[in-house]
């Protein structure tokens, strides 16, 4: 029998295949902390601790973790600001559905609510960022209490906060660990069939389909593709989806939102019927509004978007399945070879306007840098992104092989996720290549994380985006009609800063040193830095676009005019048309 509540902690971690807890150590966290020393490491069959230097950082690794391997993993944060520092990284592992214990340690139980020194309550705090939040007041409530939080987390897809007084902890645990089995959901919800006649019916009635998809068709890439082969549709997708479903697919017409480019808001808007396949796609103001269907695994996600006329609750793959054969094929492709003609000629018109002939331009346009490290990067590489400006060179030129993991703060939109990302990818992923795409807004954010990546020894390569600027921002205030105000600061020399923590750091400031020196890095046994002095000016807007066409963007919010260049997608737009026959368009 576990010797105390912390040992039966541990215990119960081990037994559903826990590996390693990311967090700070000291003060209420103390008997948990010892109970993971005395556990051996992971190696002997134990826990390792992962030490960050912020507890938002082992947030944010243990979400990275969550999202690549597929199962639970850990963070803990002390208490009072330990807790409070928790809750951007939990923000963002709850909204990105990564399934996350945090234990939140707590004062001294007898002293909650006496504003004893660094009270908080957790259980309120945590309650928007979790789907299961509860405090250990007894060690009678354990082991049970704990076995909850994990299968909720697990089941919901999402984070469960376990709130643990550090007196609670030190005490005799009351009851055997036994043993428990953690259940991991089935992805399959069988849809019902009266739905699927319904939605066969409308897919046969309508003249022209677009289909528009997102992460919820991770395992159904093949069912997609069939389905845009019977019903000539063209494919767009949102940037939750782009890796799943844009690379060789002869159907591609490019991504929609914020960042999209090509020809996915017209083949959304003039489709008789656009089909939602597994996304929850935030923004209704690029959704037409109207002759819309939607399937998803989460009825929750039917229909909250845009309005519909069928809602189908189920499984992507499981849905299209029993589809197909009552799908009609419909011979005319007309409106696919068309929108696949147009969003070829959207990439010809913008994609070397960055990358080209960029040899002797200073700052380096980061456009380049995103496209050459596209070439370096291993097929099954884990790159992870800043939220501003690196969001949108990745979702534009890190091309998607199949393998390829690309993680964000896609839905959360914090700033300094990608280092965090990347330490929980290094640590739970050895032997893969790790990239961060860090801004240098991000970076310095959280820059102590440089140090627990030389501390760990983790093979990763941080590629900074150096432009002195919150570019992202400053495009903000532009498009609003705001002078720039408060956004640039000058490039800092992150090189040397990274140097003195102990990485192999190099600074690029000649576009013609750019791969050698991501070559280097990437070949790097060990944590690595690339500061690249980047472009300041190098905004998300193609040199087409006009002031007006700017305005109307900020204030409508209605149209994809943000359709800069897309490094090697123009290929594969390319490659499309040669199936595309060359009669006149009508």
């Amino acid at each position: 029998m576990a010797r105390t509540v912390a040992d039966q902690l541990i215990e119960v971690l081990i037994q559903a295949g826990v590996r390693r807890i990311y967090g700070l150590v000291g003060d209420s966290l103390n008997p948990i902390v010892d109970a993971v020393r005395r556990s051996g490491g992971a190696a002997q069959g134990g826990i390792d601790w992962v030490h960050v230097h912020n507890e938002e950082a082992g947030a944010l690794a243990a979400a990275a973790e969550a999202q690549l391997t597929g199962t639970l993993a850990v963070c803990a944060g002390s208490c009072g600001p330990g807790n409070t520092h928790l809750i951007q990284g939990l923000y963002d592992a709850h909204r990105s559905g990564a399934p996350v214990l945090a234990i939140a340690s707590h004062i001294p139980s007898l002293q909650i609510g006496t504003t004893y020194f660094q009270e908080t309550h957790p259980e309120r705090l945590f309650g928007e960022c979790s789907s299961w939040c509860e405090l250990i007041s007894r060690p009678e409530q354990m082991p049970r209490l704990q076995r909850i939080a994990m299968q909720t987390a697990l089941a919901d897809r999402g984070v469960s906060v376990l709130v643990l007084p550090g007196d609670i902890t030190a005490l005799p645990a009351a009851h055997p660990t036994g043993q428990g089995d953690l259940v991991a959901p089935s992805s399959v919800v069988q849809p019902a069939p009266d739905r699927i006649e319904a939605l066969a019916e409308r897919i046969n009635r309508a003249r022209t389909v677009t289909l528009f998809v997102g992460a919820g068709v991770r395992e159904a890439r093949d069912e997609v593709l069939a389905l845009a082969e019977r019903v000539g549709s063209p494919v767009g997708h949102s940037l939750g989806g782009k890796e799943w479903i844009q690379y060789d697919n002869p159907y591609d017409v490019g991504m929609s939102g914020l960042l999209g480019y090509g020809a996915c808001f017209e083949a959304t808007h003039e489709a008789e019927l656009l089909v939602l396949l597994g996304t929850d796609f935030p923004y209704d103001g690029f959704l037409p509004q109207a002759r819309t269907v939607q399937v998803d695994r989460d009825a929750r996600h039917l229909g909250r978007r845009t309005v519909l006329d069928l809602g189908v609750e189920g499984d992507v793959g499981a849905t299209l399945r029993a589809l197909l054969p009552l799908v009609e094929e419909k011979t005319d492709r007309t409106f696919l070879d068309t929108m696949l003609r147009h969003h070829a000629d959207a990439l010809e018109h913008v994609v070397d306007a960055y990358t080209q002939r960029v040899e002797d331009h200073r700052p380096v346009h980061p456009e380049y840098v995103a496209s050459v490290l596209d070439d370096e990067l291993d097929d099954d590489a884990v790159v992870t992104v800043d939220t501003g400006m690196c969001n949108v060179w990745a979702a534009r030129y890190i091309s998607p092989t199949g393998r390829r993991r690309i993680l964000g703060s896609f839905r959360h939109g914090t700033m300094a996720n990608a280092l965090p990302h990347a330490i929980g990818a290094a640590v739970s992923q050895p032997g893969r290549q790790v990239v961060s795409m860090s801004g240098d807004g991000g970076l310095t954010m959280l820059l102590g994380e440089l140090l627990t990546a030389v501390e760990q020894d983790l093979d990763l390569t941080v590629v900074a985006f150096n432009n002195g600027s919150l570019g992202m921002i400053r495009l903000e205030m532009m498009v609003a009609g705001f002078p720039s105000f408060q956004t640039d600061h000058g490039p800092a020399d992150l090189g040397a800063i990274a140097r003195a923590a102990g990485l192999h750091a190099v600074t690029v400031d000649d576009p013609r040193e750019l791969r050698g020196a991501l070559r280097e890095a990437l070949d790097h046994r060990g944590p690595a830095l690339v500061d690249v002095r980047t472009d300041p000016n190098a905004l998300s807007i193609p040199p087409h676009i006009t002031a007006e066409q700017v305005r109307g963007f900020a204030l409508a919010g209605m149209r994809t005019v943000l359709a800069g260049g897309v490094g090697k997608m123009v290929d594969l737009a390319r490659s499309n048309l040669r199936s595309v026959p060359r009669h006149p368009l009508r």
